[in-house]
């Protein structure tokens, strides 16, 4: 009898299927040991050696597993395939003390086995090739886990000692804070520019396409070289009367390449895209269609495919869609995320003729994404022409862009808006010297937008991008920014709270190194070099934790937590007549009696602005229900509402319907202020659900100047829209 060991029952109800009954299957349900919850557990005087413990739903796996084991000839450590996996995998050796049981039965052997995709072919393959456990690959793991926890167990404290208690610090997870930080200030600190565009809509046998203005008396239209409206207008009278003709026709055959199988990242990214999905929740689907033997192992950062499933690409590719969509020889890829391992495949269909699935309908679509993804990979580029027009008016040029597909390639699998943007306007035949009809001229007003904020997807593109991280970190790392209040999400668009900001500039300020990207990087790099067995991990371990534990120590002394958490205020507390002072808390600024522990007086302070203090809009008619004074309206985080005047005796608030100036365009009925349901805020006809007029912006009185249509204000940019054409302007 012969026992393989894997981490979940899933993925061991799946590999017993294939295997006869001379094998049993038992899973460790992850984890059989790790470093102690409550204390350190890292000796750093004996070279940070770790005191690792079974934990307490760990013990009766455990049991089972040593029991088994007594009665068994070989032992298969089937891990996951990668330095997790193989650390289990040791664990396990060392909690169930198999060495130990090896010298009472000297029949017994264990042996390591690893496969990319669980299929009948890969699991007796591992089985015919066993290998010891790598312990390079172990200790990588090792000195990971013991890095982060001597940050997480130093540097919390701290903070809870100089900011807020409950605050966590993390190796990844702080920088991973800064980042969303550091783009939270740049939108902050954005100033929108203006720039104006001219376009010339002309046709060629009733076709119309669009120009735009390239040129003037022969010198380059620069972006930002029409600055206003005048200065457009200008350009268009003179434009009214020119003659418009071809002065030059280039066309280019233009080639579009499929983008490489899905690594870990890449799929995170397009399932945020498509689907809107979590990192979190893509590993979970992506985890269940590995142990149900539908995918190969979905932590990976190598773009590699077997020549196995290039060959069956190929076929699935020839027989559903074409020969000529077939390509002679397979495509490959180079892995551009440093320190990948190449040994590893992309994420791939183990039969890529298996179209359909059954499973949810998450399941379904991301299958259905990976199999594209893979195919899609080994067919044809699609070809294109690209046409280039120059167009003549007078003294000014214009230009003109054309894409006409002549072999659609790849996208026949993926779909025209499966990996490319929309190639744009078909231009009609033309000649040079031939003459154009001008259909219109117009002038579009433009200004530069910020940054975008990082969602989940480009997040975890921009952690990749510098080399913190691996595959394995991403979606744990985003889980812990969100889970402990540091991020936000809206929209599926992160921003960080007070609390983050504070602790970003408290640890830029003290611990550079720990929040350094080229620091963390290079950490990650030798991370892999002890994988690699080039480096000693206690070296590398010891390197980082002498200079940060003495920082820690001089920090400790010298870093006043008055400065951080309080300010002082001019207001006396209402109960006990001291001073208030605003303080910083977990979940940001509140006030608070300088009387405390005496007097515990506190309140809100929420976004830097006081509830009690918030200015007093307009007085209402309405009385409060409960004491019957006279409410008030206010606004505060969430927008205008009506407070009664006895507050803080007396806490009642009601919500308010804010109207806009302006009436519905389509109805005449009121446009309010409404939410939705993720709290984002709009305005829409009161008259829902017979008349669905909405807009994102507020709505303001005064028309668009250039066709009379509804006009919105962004507040935050201060820029005016119009609804309906492009017209834009300042506030």
């Amino acid at each position: 009898m012969n026992l393989v060991i894997v981490e979940s029952p899933a993925k061991g109800k799946t590999i017993k299927k294939f295997l006869g009954n001379d094998f049993e299957v038992m899973a460790s349900f992850g984890h059989v040991r790790d470093l102690p919850q409550k204390t350190l557990g890292v000796d750093v005087k004996s070279n940070f050696k770790p005191e690792y413990v079974i934990p307490p739903k760990a013990k009766k796996t455990i049991k089972a597993l040593k029991n088994e084991m007594a009665k068994v000839q070989e032992v298969y450590l089937a891990t996951d395939y990668d330095r997790e996996g193989e650390a289990i995998a040791w664990h396990i050796t060392q909690a169930c003390g198999l060495e130990k049981l090896k010298s009472q039965n000297s029949n017994l052997k264990y042996k390591r086995i690893t496969f990319h995709e669980i299929t009948k072919p890969a699991i007796f393959e591992a089985i015919k090739h066993p290998r010891e456990i790598n312990l390079h690959l172990v200790n990588a793991q090792q000195a990971r886990r013991i890095l982060d926890r001597l940050v997480g167990y130093k540097l919390s404290p701290f903070l809870w000692q100089k900011v807020a208690q409950g605050l966590s610090a993390g190796r990844v997870q702080s920088v991973a804070v800064r980042l969303v930080v550091e783009r939270e200030r740049e939108i902050r600190d954005f100033r929108p520019r203006e720039y104006w565009q001219i376009e010339a809509y002309l046709t060629k046998d009733n076709q119309e396409f669009k120009a735009e203005l390239a040129e003037i008396n022969g010198q380059k239209v620069t972006k930002f070289e029409i600055k206003d409206s005048q200065e457009a207008q200008k350009i268009l009278d003179d434009l009214k009367n020119a003659h418009y003709c071809v002065l030059d026709i280039s066309v280019q055959e233009k080639n579009r390449y499929p983008a490489p199988p899905f690594t870990t990242s890449t799929l995170q990214q397009e399932a945020v895209r498509k689907f809107g999905f979590s990192t979190k929740k893509t590993m979970k689907i992506a985890q269940d269609l590995y142990e149900d033997g539908l995918i190969t192992y979905m932590r990976t950062d190598s773009v590699q495919v077997s020549g196995i499933a290039l060959a069956q690409a190929r076929k699935v590719i020839e027989k559903d869609y074409g020969l000529k969509y077939s390509l002679l020889s397979p495509r490959f890829y180079k892995t551009k995320t440093r320190g990948a391992q190449e040994a590893h495949e992309a994420i791939r269909p183990t039969d890529l003729s298996k179209s359909v699935i059954s499973g949810d309908n998450d399941q379904i679509r991301l299958y259905d994404l990976i199999r594209k993804r893979m195919l899609a990979s080994q067919a044809k580029e699609a070809v294109l022409d690209e046409t280039n027009l120059k167009i003549a008016a007078g003294k000014f040029g214009f230009s003109a862009v054309g894409v006409k597909l002549k072999f659609d390639g790849f996208f026949k699998i993926t779909g025209r808006n499966g990996e490319e943007k929309s190639f744009g306007q078909v231009l009609p035949e033309l000649k040079v010297n031939e003459e154009l009809n001008l259909e219109k001229l117009g002038k579009s007003q433009h200004f530069t937008e910020p940054a975008a904020r990082y969602t989940e997807g480009t997040l975890v593109k921009e952690l990749e991008k510098r080399g913190i991280g691996r595959p394995s970190t991403y979606a744990p790392t985003l889980s812990t920014i969100i889970d402990r209040g540091y991020v936000k999400k809206d929209q599926g668009k992160f921003s960080p709270t007070e609390i983050a900001e504070i602790v970003t500039d408290l640890l830029v300020k003290h611990f550079p190194e720990i929040i350094d990207y080229g620091f963390t990087a290079k950490m990650e790099e030798n991370l892999d070099e002890i994988a690699e067995g080039k480096l000693s991990w206690q070296k590398v371990t010891e390197d980082f934790y002498r200079p940060f534990a003495q920082n820690l120590a001089q920090k400790s002394k010298e870093v006043s937590k008055k400065e951080i958490t309080e300010e002082e205020i001019d207001e006396k507390c209402p109960q006990c007549g001291k001073n208030l002072k605003i303080k910083l808390g977990r979940y940001g600024k509140f006030l608070a009696c300088t009387g405390f522990p005496e007097c515990k007086y506190t309140r809100p302070y929420l976004n830097g602005s006081d509830p009690e203090k918030t200015a007093i809009l307009e007085k209402s008619s309405e009385k409060c229900p409960k004491c019957g004074k006279e409410m008030v309206l206010k606004e505060g985080k969430f927008g205008r509402f009506l407070a009664c005047s006895g507050y803080p005796a007396c806490k009642t608030t009601k919500n308010v319907e804010v109207l806009a100036e302006v009436s519905c365009p389509n109805c005449g009925g009121k446009l309010v202020r409404k939410n939705t349901r993720k709290g984002k805020p709009f305005w829409g006809c009161n008259s829902y659900p017979r008349c669905k007029t909405a807009f994102w912006n507020e709505p303001q009185e005064k028309p668009c100047p250039e066709c009379g249509s509804m006009v919105t204000l962004n507040r935050q940019f201060k820029i005016l829209k119009c609804s309906k054409c492009d017209w834009q302007g300042k506030s």
